[in-house]
């Protein structure tokens, strides 16, 4: 279970969520605020992860990105295993203060994705008259340089 203690302060009113200078998350029934990891330089979505309290904490402190895994129940550096830890340049909290975005640098290869790719967002859905048959498109760019990756 997520921690349930928190160094953030209470959310008040919808105003003074919505137009305050308090940092008041508001974590969901489990503890969590989505967190979206985006390239500081390219704006490119790299990855969606989850934060607890501490996370949020630690991220903020140590400027790396840090996650709660929610099937692991438990607290993860980006990178710690692979390499490809995210130096975290700015943090910003959406409107009702139930979402962050981190713009990040992500050292080693790159790569943000847990399948190697530099996003987990590599694959796309048809949409309107190219959506009879559903079926995910690999991003063609990055098909590409994966494929320079892996020496093909």
């Amino acid at each position: 279970m997520p921690e349930t203690s928190t160094p953030f302060l209470l959310a008040g009113d919808r105003h003074t969520l919505e137009h305050g200078t308090a940092l008041t998350p508001r974590f969901d029934a489990h503890g969590l605020v989505t967190a979206i990891a985006v390239d500081a330089a390219t704006g490119e979505v790299l990855m969606v992860a989850h934060m607890n309290a501490e996370a949020l904490a630690k991220t903020i402190t140590s400027r790396e990105g840090w996650f709660y895994s929610r099937s692991r129940k438990a607290l993860w550096r980006k990178g710690e295993t692979s390499g490809n830890t995210m130096s975290v340049r700015e943090i910003r909290v959406d409107c009702d203060q139930d979402a962050v975005l981190l713009k990040v640098e992500v050292a080693g290869d790159g790569a943000a994705c847990h399948t190697g790719h530099r996003s987990c967002f590599y694959r796309s859905v048809p949409t309107g008259n190219d959506a009879r048959n559903v079926v995910l498109a690999f991003d063609q760019a990055l098909a590409q340089s994966d494929k320079s990756a892996a020496g093909d």
